[in-house]
């Protein structure tokens, strides 16, 4: 993950430590424990517990934790980073794991997230997560879940341009990448129910440099 996403974070977790609630290892990482800790130092002092921070979103982060890694090159790794959650569908070279990549983004970032009914005990159909949190613009940060054929795919929304979402996700290429996919694929935004939505546009970004994906595998 580039220093400048990690540095808000790691600046939290030492003011929690200093605080006397730890929050594990001060690697600039979001996790259950991070999590954690900023709730109870909210809730020592009399505020609802809330899992928003200012900076950068802690599922984003997650998400920034793997960019690049492939499902071939990085395998080993990235079966191990799928798993970090609890559980994984398995092996990313042999399974369409864009669920997994949001699964495990979730569940690491925000341990307290409700994953409810369908979307509970199968999140690695993608067209499930239209029942995550609570419905939303198209905002960054917002998991997007697009047509694709009679199935679909998931990611998160990072930004625009005229035609597309740039979107970071996993199975985009046979790796976790930002990609270019088109809005009328669109068929949902989600926000995290625990988490107060940051209304805000998405940056219009160039579609240059960046990779337009129609068939994500």
């Amino acid at each position: 993950m580039p220093t400048d996403m990690r540095k808000p974070i790691r600046d939290l977790q030492r003011a929690l430590e200093r605080l006397g609630h730890s929050p594990g290892a001060i690697d600039g990482l979001w996790g259950p424990r991070t999590a954690r800790a900023l709730e109870a130092l909210l809730a020592a002092k009399g505020r609802a517990a809330s899992a928003s921070t200012s900076g950068p979103l802690p599922w984003i982060a997650e998400a920034m934790s793997a960019l690049d890694r492939h499902e071939v090159r990085d395998r080993s790794w990235l079966m191990a980073w799928l798993k970090r959650d609890g559980r994984s569908l398995g092996d990313p070279a042999k399974n369409p794991w864009c669920g997994d990549f949001m699964e495990t983004c979730i569940r690491v970032a925000l341990p307290d997230e409700p994953l409810l009914g369908a979307l509970g005990s199968n999140p690695y159909w993608a067209r499930n997560w239209l029942r995550f949190g609570q419905e939303v613009p198209p905002i960054p940060g917002a998991v997007l879940v697009f047509a694709r054929g009679s199935g679909g795919h998931v990611g998160f929304a990072m930004g625009q341009d005229d035609t597309h979402f740039h979107v970071i996700g996993g199975n985009q290429s046979d790796a976790v990448t930002i990609a270019r996919i088109a809005k009328s694929r669109l068929l949902g935004a989600r926000w995290p129910a625990s988490v107060p939505p940051r209304i805000e546009a998405l940056p219009v970004m160039k579609p240059g440099g960046i990779p337009t994906t129609t068939n994500e595998a």
